[in-house]
């Protein structure tokens, strides 16, 4: 938006650390006096008077740190506010933006609700530069804009940034090589990733929606293509927009996750487990309190939710949560996954307990113990030995992904 005032992310990430540090002192506190009451409830009431000299001494040590910090903090922010304006946005960087993704994927939720200059709304970017879905500002951006659409999604803590792992400074990503292997027009979107699955699926269907017609040419065919929570945020798109009647979902002919947690992720689920045992104890507490704090994407990863009812008025704390919502897939497109393992074969047992790290094999491919996607065999793959971020960028898995995009998608066949 012309005259829109730029971010400053310097400074929001300064104030942001600041923040942090200044909450320490609070949470070792916290600690350090369910350990002393501990104590002191053990020796009686003749322990009074030392209780009651250790708790003044002790608060006011741990306030007097936190009020120093914030006295720091608010002098680094009047410095950083008189700065030139050039070089307050970082985000537009390789380096830069992955500070940001790392920040906004640990509590994006919350940074949205605050306004910070951090959160960064969904939008197609390239260069790093968030384009408006206009017709003048795509025919810029893309000025050689085919009717093929493929648009990648990054994954948690990511950004579009991320698909050129592994490559050289020119070297080949899936979208170089489909411009030249199938007159693709690769579009990259960034968002939030640490704001609900849902949410971000919906403002993905708004911003495709637009960029459709906003296109230089006309929109034939879409592909989508999602690494991790990315796949997770194309089928919350589809389901949404199809419901919606949206123009845009009827040209998409293939959705295609890579290493998404379509049943879940271990860790989120090792964490949630983690952060009610430990906030169950006073001595423990600040550390359950602290990792209660993860972003709602996080906590989405959990049992891969895609719709808004999978969380709306429900405690995201609750050991025993409610079972997601069994969202189907796109009727008309073919979809695909591809699931990696460290091991050669996914039934090698390491590679059975860990995976690809993050990601089990099982809940790639889309087969839990009591859920199960109906992907087609035929469109599935297994890498190995290989891992998670290995999948933004691997010669093996290009050559499927040519392979499936290639052939006649579901909608071609139905025709």
């Amino acid at each position: 938006m012309t005259g829109a005032r730029e971010p400053d992310e310097r400074r929001a990430l300064a104030g942001l650390a600041f923040d942090e540090l200044r909450r320490a002192p609070g949470g070792i506190w916290g600690m350090h006096r369910a350990i002393a009451d501990r104590a002191f409830d053990a020796t009686g009431v003749g322990a009074l008077p030392a209780r009651m000299a250790h708790d003044t001494i002790a608060n006011a040590a741990y306030s007097a740190l936190g009020g120093a910090v914030s006295l720091l903090g608010r002098a680094a922010d009047a410095a950083l506010s008189r700065r030139p304006e050039e070089g307050r946005v970082i985000s537009r960087s390789p380096a830069g933006s992955a500070v940001v993704a790392g920040v906004t994927g640990l509590i994006g939720d919350r940074l949205e609700a605050e306004r910070s200059d951090l959160h960064q709304p969904l939008a197609v970017r390239v260069g790093g530069a968030p384009v408006p879905p206009e017709p003048a500002a795509l025919a810029a951006a893309f000025p050689g804009a085919t009717p093929r659409l493929a648009v990648f999604l990054h994954g948690l803590m990511e950004t579009e940034f991320s698909w050129r792992l592994g490559a050289r400074a020119h070297g080949d990503t899936y979208g170089t090589r489909l411009v030249r292997d199938l007159a693709c027009t690769p579009v990259y979107v960034r968002y939030n990733s640490g704001r609900h699955i849902s949410q971000n699926g919906c403002d993905l269907s708004d911003v495709l929606d637009a960029v459709v017609a906003a296109w230089p040419v006309e929109v034939t065919e879409i592909a989508l293509i999602g690494h991790s929570m990315g796949g997770l945020v194309a089928r919350s798109a589809c389901h949404g927009a199809a419901q919606a009647n949206a123009p845009w979902v009827r040209r998409v002919r293939h959705v295609i996750s890579l290493g998404s947690p379509h049943m879940g992720a271990p860790l989120e689920q090792a964490v949630h487990l983690a952060s009610a045992a430990l906030h169950a104890v006073p001595e423990t507490r600040p550390f359950g309190s602290f990792l209660r704090r993860r972003s709602a994407g996080i906590r989405d990863l959990r049992q891969g939710s895609l719709v808004d009812e999978d969380w709306k008025d429900r405690d995201p704390d609750a050991l025993r949560a409610a079972a997601c919502r069994e969202v189907p897939l796109l009727e008309g497109a073919t979809h695909c996954f591809v699931a990696a393992t460290i091991t050669r074969s996914p039934r090698h047992p390491l590679g059975r307990l860990i995976g690809d790290w993050l990601v089990l094999e099982p809940s790639a491919s889309g087969r839990g113990r009591t859920r199960r996607i109906p992907f087609k065999e035929e469109h599935g793959m297994h890498v190995g030995p290989a891992t998670h971020f290995a999948l933004l960028n691997h010669p093996q898995v290009y050559e499927r992904l040519r392979d499936w995009l290639t052939a006649p998608s579901r909608a071609a066949d139905a025709a």
